[in-house]
């Protein structure tokens, strides 16, 4: 299933190299869903999801990272725009 991601939580907000906490958005059938980081790598990591986010009309898909101490995080596949698009999306309204 692909998810659009519309927006995001950080554990802090104001630091652009924070952590995401969640992301939320809509799915294919119009739904809207908010899950945490977690529950979105094992998602993308045993196939039952697929994320993207929309940048100039196109979908940039939503991969999982490891970072240089080894865990794992969320980012969106490399497309010659900066920022990082899902760093750029909104806050999520909890």
């Amino acid at each position: 299933m692909a998810n659009q991601v519309l927006c995001i939580n950080k554990s802090n907000r104001t630091d652009p190299h924070e952590r995401i906490t969640h992301i939320g958005g809509i799915n294919d059938q119009g739904q809207r869903w908010y899950v945490t980081q977690q529950e979105a790598i094992e998602g993308i990591e045993n196939g039952r999801w697929q994320f993207h986010v929309r940048v100039g009309g196109r979908d940039v898909p939503v991969i999982v990272a490891v970072s240089q101490f080894g865990h794992k995080y969320i980012k969106t596949a490399t497309d010659g725009f900066l920022p990082n698009n899902l760093l750029s999306l909104p806050e999520c309204p909890r």
